[in-house]
């Protein structure tokens, strides 16, 4: 059975620098997938590569066996693959409602004009979308954030905002590009919970890039770990963590600093 995404021998240089050497992956529909490695790895130009912001130099990419080599960032997005930022990209000045509807833009079908005379046809679509965002509202707890400008907001109720503008555009794919990053304990378990929720209750596809091993095979199905641009370990959690390569490139690493400290 063709796997929802396929990640097919991709390679990626940067005057001369190979940030990606060969990455093949293979993604099953509705999975939770973790591409874990430490800073450097080639993790976010895997995310750039599947996004379309990043093209690259061999290899291919299909989702649901459709080709993205050729499709721009918008174009992809319109097949369904959402992103969520390591670092938040928000609309500060904005409300998490309206940053939240931000999400439905690419979703909106009303023509022009009867946007400009708010015909009854936009307002059935406008009635819709407001309708899904306050259920990712309410997914994600965030009622009593919802008229609250998001410069304002806690960092930790801020990466919350990002993942539900993310789940607003409706994604058959989501990219999360290290969701708990510069969260503390309380803040990651929840985060946590909130993915596992997703796969549950939504069904979306996820992958799910971290530094953490730990924190991503307690949640993953399987997981792929890069090192320098390759992938030199894939499989389900417990195969990911006794794999030699990985024990000697990643946790022999952690262990070593854990002893120092």
């Amino acid at each position: 059975m063709t796997a929802f995404l396929e990640v097919d021998a991709i390679g990626l240089s940067f005057a001369g620098v190979r940030a990606l050497d060969g990455v093949s992956l293979a993604v099953e529909r509705g999975a939770l997938f973790a591409v874990i490695g430490p800073n450097g790895a080639g993790k976010t130009s895997l995310f750039n590569c599947i996004s379309g912001v990043y093209r690259p130099q061999a290899g291919r990419l299909a989702l649901d066996g459709r080709d993205l080599g050729p499709l721009r960032p918008h174009e992809i997005a319109g097949l369904g693959v959402a992103r969520m930022f390591q670092n938040t990209a928000l609309f500060e000045n904005m409300t998490v409602l309206d940053n939240l509807l931000v999400g439905r833009n690419h979703l909106y079908r009303s023509a022009f004009w009867s946007n400009l005379l708010w015909l009854p046809s936009t307002r059935r679509e406008e009635v819709a979308h407001r309708r899904r965002v306050e259920e990712i509202v309410d997914f994600l707890h965030l009622e009593r954030y919802r008229a609250t400008p998001v410069q304002i907001l806690p960092y930790g109720v801020r990466k919350r905002v990002e993942l539900g503008r993310a789940l607003c555009m409706e994604p058959r794919l989501l990219l999360l590009d290290e969701p708990t990053a510069g969260l503390n304990q309380e803040e990651t378990e929840d985060m946590a919970r909130y993915l596992l929720d997703i796969k549950a209750e939504l069904g979306t596809t996820q992958i799910l890039i971290e530094h953490e091993l730990r924190f991503v095979l307690d949640l993953a199905d399987r997981g792929a770990v890069l090192d320098f641009g390759r992938k030199i370990a894939e499989g389900t959690p417990d195969e990911v963590r006794v794999d030699p390569r990985v024990v000697e490139a990643y946790i022999g690493t952690a262990r070593a600093d854990e002893a120092a400290s």
